[in-house]
């Protein structure tokens, strides 16, 4: 008996390592006659055969290593599709018909009325009628055929796609030519293939002149011509709806990584428009690899109080965690520009943007209510990525773990926090702070606040061994990396904090202390609960993330949001604006240090004041917050034509719901005339 109950283990791994040998040894068929096989004939159709012929029959198994721009093209097409039915898709050049199979991942083959594999190729068309027949799809058609030449019945195609195929297409402008001409008004062109760039172009596609060479050359051995002009002249007829361009693993073959591109296109809808090109743009120097902020770390209550804002607004504002943005749309903004000169926050603005359009609300509380998703890599591939600029989806495809480990512990500060929580942990802390978070009254937070023994040790202890402690804390977890890589606190802003002769550990036990005293937590200050808690509440968190504000947003308030990775002095000149908010960028910028800090003589400072001057309209409203309880450089916005007024200093130790400022500045612009 106990022999025969070994049997089944034993059977089961000698049968896996037989399949696992078998799929080794299909590989490498596939790879000799990719890197060997002969490519002879007198036609196109010839070379196709004698090439295709011998590793047929393995074809699926070793592309699926392979092929990456497939699922990314058939889930954007797909994305797209969705709401529709009696779709004609036509897949130029199909081969195996493995992409039908995958698209009945994305869009179920019922919503086809017929789907059409067309290819050149007689042993991979035999692949696929094997494969239409022992699936039982009834609506999908085998065409062994010319794709330069093939008709579509129906008299239009809803979806044409070229999967790796275009390449092996030496009249592809006859192709192109087809595929346009058949393509319904309303339909998309999908590409995916591999591909050098030119030698001048597009940012997001540029190479350097090694890789183009290398990779052309090693495509050309099989006859796949992958340079840049098949894709410039599909611009010529198609707008462009999403791109990407990237690069995959080759099966077998180490540290080489070969560059596709997936491409959508559809008819133009107004024949004069320019093509808009994805810039690239790199992190300033000594900016973390991830965003330094999940949420945006300013409280907006006080800004709408004073900003009055209407839908003939248009707002410029830093994006941080892009919260503040998008509030200004639900207050009224007819258009917001939202720009951080950190690429990664800008992601994390798109990815929320392009949930709140995509996505219900229930996935989106779960993303940005809950900080995780227990199913975040499939709503990426077939909801988001399908609409993410490339810079987004290529931060965002490598961190889809952010929503496993909990979002609002990644990034700078997302960090820091978790090492407070930790630290909270091992100091038997932690019940205490979730009690202090979910205080039902500020009177019973404030006591739950003041009975923290480390607390009262700070508020009644010894004088010299409270300094020793806080000066032990400030070095530890207050130094300028920390406050940096964590806060988000630069040197220079560190340097105007000092210059108010205030240390930098009673600066946050002031932040810490007004906010426990004055600001409850459980219902209304979402900013430090999140911190404590890693997750907000749906009664206590951004606007956005409120089920009746989120509907609006929804609804078409979103689509007034435009997000800019740059620097915010050119998105500033743009454009003329209303409202700009400048948060506490001027506490950034750099300054000449003299034997004070001399703003009114920093070149940045001056030319700041002078563009908002000529960008802000008559009558606009320019906001920000400072570290310093009077910031300098307000003297030199009020020379430029500004009314100049302190709303807010922070000297009684509370001023807002984060109250990590000193100061609250508003700027009315003069008129011209005044």
């Amino acid at each position: 008996m106990g022999r025969g109950g070994d049997a089944g283990p034993l059977k089961l791994k000698r049968t896996f390592s037989l399949e696992s040998l078998s799929s080794v040894k299909d590989d490498l068929v596939v790879l000799r006659h990719l890197w060997f096989g002969s490519k002879k004939g007198d036609s196109h159709a010839q070379r196709l055969e004698s090439f295709y012929s011998k590793q047929a029959s393995k074809y699926d198994k070793f592309r699926e290593k392979f092929l990456w721009g497939r699922r990314p093209m058939l889930a954007a097409a797909a994305a797209r599709l969705r709401d529709r039915h009696d779709l004609i898709w036509v897949d130029m050049g199909g081969g195996t018909g493995e992409n039908v199979a995958m698209m009945n991942e994305y869009l179920p083959l019922s919503h086809f009325k017929a789907v059409y594999i067309v290819d050149l190729c007689h042993s991979l068309c035999e692949q696929s009628r094997l494969k239409v027949e022992a699936n039982g799809w009834k609506n999908v058609h085998v065409i062994e055929g010319d794709a330069c030449e093939f008709v579509v019945p129906e008299g239009a195609a809803d979806l044409i796609t070229f999967s790796y195929s275009l390449s092996m297409i030496p009249p592809f402008h006859d192709a192109v030519d087809n595929a346009v001409g058949q393509l319904a008004q309303d339909g998309l062109l999908g590409v995916a293939d591999f591909f050098v760039s030119g030698k001048y172009d597009t940012p997001m596609r540029q190479m350097h002149w090694g890789r183009r060479f290398f990779w052309r050359s090693i495509f050309d051995i099989d006859n796949i011509d992958i340079g840049p002009e098949r894709r410039a002249y599909l611009e010529t007829k198609l707008e462009r709806q999403w791109e990407i361009n990237s690069e995959g693993s080759i099966p077998w073959v180490p540290y080489l990584r070969a560059p596709f591109f997936v491409w959508l296109g559809r008819p133009w809808v107004d024949a004069g428009k320019q093509a808009h090109h994805e810039q690239k743009v790199e992190a300033p120097a000594l900016f973390p690899p991830t965003f330094l902020y999940t949420q945006s770390w300013e409280d907006p209550e006080p800004d709408m109080k004073v900003m009055r804002i209407c839908p003939e607004d248009t707002v410029l504002t830093l994006t941080s965690g892009g919260c503040n943005a998008m509030n200004l749309l639900l207050h009224g903004a007819g258009h917001v520009v939202s720009v951080d000169c950190n690429p990664a926050q800008s992601s994390l603005l798109e990815l929320k943007q392009v949930a709140i359009q995509q996505l219900d609300y229930e996935d989106v509380w779960q993303m940005f209510g809950e900080g995780k998703h227990p199913h975040i890599e499939r709503l990426f591939e077939t909801r988001l990525a399908p609409f993410l600029s490339q810079k987004a989806f290529n931060f965002w495809q490598t961190r889809l773990w952010y929503f496993k480990q909990g979002l609002y512990y990644q990034g700078g500060m997302g960090k820091l926090c978790w090492v407070l929580q930790t630290l909270a942990m091992c100091c038997g802390l932690h019940f205490s702070a979730k009690r202090l978070a979910n205080a039902p009254t500020l009177q019973e937070q404030r006591k739950q606040w003041d009975s923290l023994a480390l607390v009262y040790f700070c508020k009644n202890g010894p004088q010299l061994l409270v300094w020793l402690f806080s000066k032990l804390l400030a070095l530890l977890l207050f130094n300028r990396f920390v406050l940096w890589f964590g806060g988000g606190v630069p040197g220079k802003q560190y340097a105007l904090i000092q210059q108010d002769g205030i240390p930098i550990e009673k600066y946050l036990a002031r932040t810490v202390d007004g906010i426990a005293e004055n600001s409850h937590l459980r219902k209304s200050n979402y900013f430090y609960y999140n911190c404590i808690t890693g997750h907000f509440l749906r009664d206590n968190c951004p606007s956005y993330l409120r089920q009746a504000e989120f509907a609006k947003l929804q609804g078409g308030l979103i689509n007034g949001l435009t997000i800019a990775s740059g620097f915010f002095l050119d998105e500033l000149r743009a454009r003329k604006y209303t409202k700009v908010i400048l948060m506490d960028h001027v506490d950034w910028l750099k300054v000449i240090l003299m034997d004070h800090v001399d703003w009114l003589g920093d070149a940045y400072v001056q030319e700041l004041a002078a563009t908002l001057a000529q960008q802000v309209l008559p009558g606009g409203i320019v906001i920000w917050r400072s570290a310093s309880l009077s910031p300098p450089y307000a003297q030199a916005i009020a020379d430029a034509g500004f009314a100049v007024t302190c709303l807010q200093r922070a000297s009684d130790g509370y001023m807002d719901r984060v109250n990590m400022y000193s100061s609250f500045y508003m700027a009315v612009r003069k008129s011209k005339t005044a």
